[in-house]
């Protein structure tokens, strides 16, 4: 018998889907669940709030965390933009599941996140699920490290049709706004990985002038400068890539003698300016970072993906949670099965559910990011067995330590 399992089922009654989805994962199990996941895609927040409710009553007395999105991930398939549900379910022995809600306050001229657990020695790693219009998610996520320091954050951002119609539940609870959340501590084998899907063009530069996310010169040339250099020089297929929307990789380790696939925090080229010469970016970069340009497509992040997945050393996967950007689906691929197909080719049998989000959790070179246009994965090994963990920095044991 398994201790992960997933389903899905379709529909317009989101409460009998949610029913389904919930009975189809627990099937397999070899025990009563401890911990349910639960997505569900409906145009009505108020059935999906009621969706939400009903997969609570059918998880009997299993943690159960989830939101409204966009589209949903089970069973080995993608749904999008239809009423549909996916339910995750784990038997985690030896594990302690906090969860939690997070809300803002104001203070003065600043706001306040309250609700997060304090943190534990035996930390492992942390979901995290918030609405995009109320939760500040980025300043959040980017000063986790030192809030929350050796925590890993995995997750993603819920969507609803419109303000105010996003759903987040967690312990029988429906939310609007904010964050919901589970810590996830005690004997727990998990690892992450983070595909950003996309492939680098042009050499690794240095920041030579910048002030906050505008980059005026790249290795002493002015950057706009620069970047038409690499342009002009790249194919035409790449070219036209580079056309429809430009990226640019932050190394986020100076001190690697070589900068390989994976070590660039990838953020999108926001503008330029001909006068200047200077071009702005998604991030804060600082004089003396190492950057490169990068390009994203189907067949970049398919790659991205399946390589990160081949260095994947936590084995056997028995359960995995995905988070995949809403851009990831049929907007970028030919169906919306891909990332789900994916997992399934790289882990095997193992329980796999999640959605499409709309912004991505998750950390890179050890730090935590929110992310565009990736597919986030927390992944689960045996339980207990603290010696598994991917090739890169992103594995995490009972301890919270990479392992």
């Amino acid at each position: 018998m398994a201790r992960f399992g997933d389903g899905l089922a379709l529909g317009p009654d989101l409460s009998r889907a949610a029913a389904s989805a919930v009975e189809q994962a627990m099937a397999p199990l070899s025990a009563p669940p401890d911990l349910v996941c639960v997505f569900v895609s409906g145009d009505d927040p108020e059935a999906i709030a009621e969706a939400a409710r009903r997969a609570t009553e059918a998880a009997a007395s299993a943690v159960v965390l989830g939101c409204s999105a966009s589209g949903v991930i089970g069973a080995g398939r993608g749904v999008e933009e239809a009423g549909a549900v996916s339910a995750w379910a784990a038997v985690l022995p030896g594990a302690r599941l906090e969860p939690f809600r997070l809300e803002t306050l104001k203070a003065e001229d600043r706001l306040i996140v309250v609700g997060m657990p304090e943190g534990r020695d035996d930390d492992v790693v942390g979901v995290l699920l918030a609405d995009p219009y109320s939760f500040p998610v980025d300043a959040f996520v980017e000063r986790s490290d030192d809030a929350l320091p050796g925590l890993p954050l995995v997750g993603g951002l819920a969507e609803g049709n419109d303000r105010g119609d996003t759903r987040l539940f967690v312990g029988g609870e429906v939310f609007e706004d904010g964050a919901v959340g589970l810590v996830i501590g005690g004997s727990v084998a998990a690892a992450t990985v983070v595909s950003q899907g996309a492939r680098p063009i042009g050499p690794d530069m240095v920041v030579t002038r910048a002030d906050e996310n505008v980059l005026y010169e790249l290795a002493g040339v002015p950057a706009l400068e620069k970047l038409e250099q690499i342009v002009l020089g790249l194919p035409e297929e790449e070219r036209e890539l580079a056309g429809r929307g430009l990226l640019i990789g932050v190394a986020m380790n100076e001190y690697a003698d070589e900068h390989e696939h994976g070590d660039f925090l990838v953020r999108g080229v926001v503008g330029a300016d001909s006068d200047s010469g200077a071009i702005a970016i998604g991030d804060v970069v600082d004089v003396g970072r190492t950057v490169r340009f990068q390009v994203r497509d189907a067949g970049a992040a398919e790659e991205d993906l399946a390589a990160l997945l081949e260095r994947f050393d936590l084995t056997p996967v028995e359960g995995a949670l995905l988070f995949s950007c809403n851009g990831r689906g049929q907007a970028m691929f030919p169906d919306s099965d891909h990332d789900a197909k994916v997992l399934d080719r790289a882990f095997g049998p193992a329980g796999v559910g999640g959605f499409f989000a709309a912004g991505e959790i998750g950390p890179v070179a050890g730090r935590n990011h929110v992310h565009g246009f990736t597919a986030s994965i927390l992944a689960f090994g045996p339980s207990g067995d603290s010696s598994y963990g991917p090739s890169g920095d992103s594995g995490f044991g009972p301890s919270g330590d990479g392992v």
